[in-house]
């Protein structure tokens, strides 16, 4: 872990607007073009489907479970890092920050392309029209802090500020998704 010690002098608010702003403009970018293209791409309805599983539906709630999962252990692991666990700082939780968040990652691609091509962007109800909305900002957030990541001239607060964000909204996805399916249609593979 480093400190802000070790880092040096913290840059000025002008220079850290600055470094953010590309990336921000990158990722809101991503999420209007993903916006975009699922409202004007028609719904196709096809969608993936796994062997064991009773449907595409299926499939993708629980990949998004999956993510979920996997960002709560990229989180654990990030506080852990970060000393907010008192004294729990294992030496592996900086490997498997890295690799839960990869994975979380990975079982979001999916569940993203079944949503975009064979739903497209919902507004059937207020539930659908936030999910569509979410799943953009997840994909531009998640943009922005692969772009943050590897700047080293930022303050220490920007980067668990995008992480958290891009985690609540992961939460959220689940939530407006795999939660509802699996409330009200019921647990089932």
């Amino acid at each position: 872990m480093t400190t802000d010690i070790e880092r040096g002098p913290q840059p000025t608010s002008a220079p850290v607007a600055a470094g953010l702003l590309v990336p921000i403009l990158i990722g809101a970018a991503v999420s209007v073009v993903l916006g975009a293209y699922g409202s004007l791409h028609p719904p196709t309805g096809i969608a993936v489907s796994v062997a064991g599983f009773s449907g595409p539906l299926t499939v993708k709630v629980w990949l998004a479970t999956g993510a979920a999962f996997f960002a709560v252990l990229q989180l654990v692991s990030a506080l852990a890092m970060w000393g907010k666990l008192g004294s729990f700082a294992p030496s592996w939780a900086a490997p498997l920050h890295r690799w839960s968040g990869r994975i979380a990652f990975l079982f979001t691609l999916p569940v993203m392309v079944h949503c975009l091509y064979a739903v497209g962007f919902a507004t059937f109800d207020l539930r659908t029209t936030l999910h569509s909305l979410l799943g953009c900002f997840f994909f531009g957030a998640f943009t922005v802090k692969m772009l943050i990541l590897p700047r080293k001239n930022l303050p220490g607060w920007v980067l668990p500020l995008v992480g958290g964000l891009v985690f609540t909204v992961l939460i959220a996805l689940w939530l407006t998704s795999s939660v509802w399916f699996f409330t009200t249609v019921g647990v089932k593979l």
